[in-house]
C-alpha cells in the first residue's frame, strides 16, 4: 500500500504503528458495542466515543502523512506514540482509571519506543506513562461497582497494580534498550566485518594480479635494458642523449628491482614487522627513492621532531604506501609539492600539499575506493590510494584528504611509531 514511500526503518515503523492503531480503534469500538449490549453498566459513552473519534481522525492524518516524501524523524515517531498514550489515558479516565484492567496497555507504547527509538526517548516515555498511571490513581470516573465492603483490600490491590506497573516499566525500558543497543552494535560490527572482508578480497586479487604482472614484465624490461645499453654505447658524443638514456636506464633498473623484490618482500612481511628504523632516516630514504622514480617532480621538505628520532616500522608496504601518496600529489601538482613531517614519541604526522586544482566532491567522497580515479583514461588505475589507505590503516594509522582554501589539496597521514622500551 505504501510502496512509493521511503523504506527507512522509521518509515516502516510508522506504517506498522498506523496499522496497529487501526486494530486498536476497531477493538475499542467492538468492546464498546459488547459492553453496551450485554452488560448493564453506565459509563460516559459520549466522551469515550468522542475520544475514539479524535484518535481515528489523527490516524487518518497519519495515513495522509505516510504518502509525503519527507523522512520520519525520531521526534515525530515519539509524538505519534504520545498520541496513543494520551488517548488511552482519556479512555481510562472515563472508565475507572487505575482500576480498569486495560491499564496495562501503557506497556505497549513503552515497548515500541524501547525497541525503535534511542534510549532518551524510551526513558521519557517511561516517565510519562508512570505519571499518567499515577494521576489515574486519584483522578478518574469510577466504574459503577460497590467496593465499600472491602475498601482497604481493594486500595491495597490497586496500589500493588501500580507498583507492578512501575517495576515492569523500568525493567522493560532497561532491558529492551540494552537489547536494541546490542543489536545496533552487532549490525555495525557485521557491516565493518563485511567491508573489511571486501577490502581483503580486493587486496588478494590485486596481489595475484601483481604477481602475474611481475612475471610477464620481467622479459620486456630485460629487453629494454639491453637496448638502452646498446644506445648508450652507440651515441657517446651526444651529451643530452646520454643523460636521457641514463635516466631511462635508472628507471628500468628500479622497475626490475621492484619486480624482483615483490614476491620476496611478500614472504618477509611478518619478519620485517619486528624491525624498526629512525623515522627521519625512514622518510629520507622514501624521498630519495621518490626522487629516483620522479626525477622531474619539484618539492620542498621540512621536518620537525625530537632528537634522537623515535623508530618507525621498517616495512616495504609502508614506504610504498607513502610513495603512492607522493605520486598522487605530484600528478595533481602544477609546480611543486610541499612536504612537512612532525613526530613525537607516539606518532608521525606527515602532510603532503599540492598546488593543483583540488579534489572534486565525488573524489572526496570516494577517495580510497578500489579502482576509482579522477585521472584521464590510461593515466591511473585507481589502486594507489586504495592500497595506501589499506596498508597505513593496517599499521594503525590513518589517511585524510581535503581541499585547501587557497587552492590545492592536502593529504594528512598519521602513523604510530614504535614505543621505546626505556
Amino acid at each position: 500500500m505504501f510502496s512509493d514511500l521511503s523504506q527507512s526503518p522509521l518509515s516502516k515503523n510508522l506504517q506498522r504503528l498506523f496499522l496497529l492503531r487501526n486494530i486498536a480503534i476497531f477493538a475499542e469500538c467492538l468492546t464498546f458495542a459488547l459492553v453496551y449490549l450485554m452488560i448493564d453498566i453506565v459509563i460516559p459513552w459520549t466522551q469515550m466515543i468522542f475520544v475514539v473519534a479524535i484518535l481515528a481522525t489523527l490516524n487518518l492524518l497519519t495515513w495522509i502523512r505516510l504518502y509525503r516524501k519527507w523522512p520520519v524523524s525520531n521526534t515525530e515517531f515519539f509524538l505519534q506514540l504520545l498520541i496513543d498514550v494520551f488517548a488511552l489515558s482519556a479512555l481510562l479516565y472515563f472508565s475507572g482509571g487505575s482500576t480498569n484492567p486495560f491499564i496495562s496497555m501503557y506497556l505497549l507504547p513503552l515497548t515500541i519506543a524501547a525497541a525503535t527509538l534511542p534510549w532518551r526517548y524510551t526513558w521519557v516515555m517511561a516517565i510519562i506513562t508512570i505519571c499518567c498511571y499515577t494521576i489515574l490513581l486519584f483522578e478518574y470516573i469510577p466504574l459503577p461497582h460497590d467496593h465499600s465492603k472491602h475498601l482497604a483490600e481493594f486500595n491495597l490491590h490497586v496500589s500493588g497494580m501500580w507498583l507492578a506497573f512501575v517495576l515492569s516499566t523500568v525493567i522493560i525500558a532497561w532491558f529492551v534498550v540494552k537489547m536494541s543497543t546490542s543489536i545496533r552494535e552487532r549490525d555495525r560490527d557485521l557491516a565493518a566485518a563485511r567491508e573489511q572482508a571486501l577490502h581483503s578480497e580486493q587486496i588478494i586479487a590485486l596481489g595475484t594480479l601483481a604477481a602475474g604482472a611481475a612475471h610477464e614484465l620481467g622479459t620486456p624490461l630485460s629487453t629494454m635494458a639491453v637496448i638502452t645499453g646498446e644506445l648508450q654505447k652507440e651515441y657517446t658524443n651526444n651529451t643530452e642523449f646520454q643523460n636521457n638514456i641514463h635516466i631511462l636506464r635508472d628507471q628500468i633498473t628500479h622497475c626490475k628491482q621492484t619486480l624482483t623484490q615483490l614476491l620476496a618482500k611478500a614472504g618477509q612481511t611478518r619478519a620485517e614487522e619486528g624491525n624498526g628504523q629512525p623515522v627521519d632516516e625512514f622518510l629520507r630514504e622514501v624521498l630519495n627513492k621518490w626522487e629516483l622514480i620522479r626525477p622531474t617532480a619539484k618539492f620542498s621538505y621540512q621536518c620537525n621532531g625530537s632528537k634522537p628520532a623515535p623508530k618507525i616500522m621498517d616495512n616495504q608496504l609502508l614506504s610504498q604506501s607513502i610513495l603512492n601518496l607522493l605520486n598522487n600529489a605530484a600528478d595533481a601538482s602544477s609546480k611543486f609539492v610541499d612536504i612537512k613531517s612532525k613526530w613525537d614519541n607516539d606518532e608521525l604526522y606527515l602532510e603532503i600539499v599540492d598546488d593543483g586544482e583540488g579534489l572534486s566532491t565525488e573524489a572526496i567522497q570516494r577517495a580510497g575506493e578500489a579502482f576509482f580515479t579522477n585521472k584521464a583514461p590510461g593515466q591511473g588505475f585507481g589502486i594507489g590510494l586504495f592500497l595506501a589507505n589499506a596498508n597505513i590503516e593496517r599499521f594503525g594509522g590513518s589517511v585524510r584528504l581535503f581541499n585547501l582554501e587557497d587552492g590545492g589539496a592536502c593529504t594528512q597521514v598519521t602513523i604510530p611509531l614504535i614505543k621505546s622500551s626505556l
